[in-house]
């Protein structure tokens, strides 16, 4: 029999795909469109982050959410951090949330009061998505508007408190492995790991309607 792990991994694989095959982000790490466009899309990041770390408090204690809450992945001070790079000190002041960022948060936020499963689906496809794919993202950043290598403006992307991503990912996914529910529940949270990949979708696909190519 499969692993939780790689059952997640592969049952999230499709969505995966397809996330990161936007048009939004294919675009976007292709340089074809402005930093306005980053930014914006930074702000997005915050919503979903206040959403699944305001929920880390209570969930700390919780048999299977617990495990998975560790301080070094908390990504909202490194967010903050760059929308005050990127939209100045008043940058709270004008975040707004698109609907499906909206609906994306609010739904992170439900698992978080009421489903502890659910969240750490949540909790798995942003942050291991953070640590391998993000890579990519922060690299095409700083090449595409001149931010300072892991400095203000990506530091979302960098994870300073974690030294060996690759091990953390394998602690990750043992602690996947060893998760305190039955089979019908891994079933459920393979199930709301793909929902979250098509929530995160959903946004793309609404960035990519308020910045459109110019043909």
């Amino acid at each position: 029999m499969d692993s939780f792990s790689s059952l997640i991994r592969t049952a999230s694989h499709e969505q995966h795909v397809e996330a990161e095959t936007s048009t939004f982000m294919s675009d976007l790490l292709g340089g074809r469109l402005g930093v306005d466009a980053y930014a914006r899309y930074t702000e997005q990041l915050w919503f979903v982050y206040e959403a699944l770390e305001s929920a880390t408090g209570h969930l700390a204690g919780d048999p299977v959410a617990g495990p998975f809450v560790q301080p070094e992945l908390l990504r909202l001070p490194a967010l903050e951090r760059d929308l005050a790079h990127l939209r100045g000190p008043d940058w709270r002041a004008g975040l707004t949330a698109l609907p499906a960022t909206r609906a994306y948060a609010d739904r992170v936020r439900e698992c978080a009061e009421g489903w502890p499963g659910g969240y750490v689906a949540h909790h798995y496809t942003r942050y291991l998505g953070d640590l391998s794919g993000g890579q990519i993202i922060r690299d095409r950043a700083e090449k595409t508007w001149g931010f300072a290598r892991k400095g203000d403006g990506v530091r979302f992307y960098v994870f300073e408190e974690i030294g060996n991503p690759a091990a953390f990912k394998r602690g990750y996914r043992e602690l996947l492995d060893a998760i305190g529910v039955d089979e019908l529940e891994q079933q459920r949270i393979v199930g709301e790991c793909k929902r979250a990949f098509a929530l995160n979708t959903a946004v793309f696909r609404a960035l990519g309607e308020e910045f459109p190519l110019t043909a």
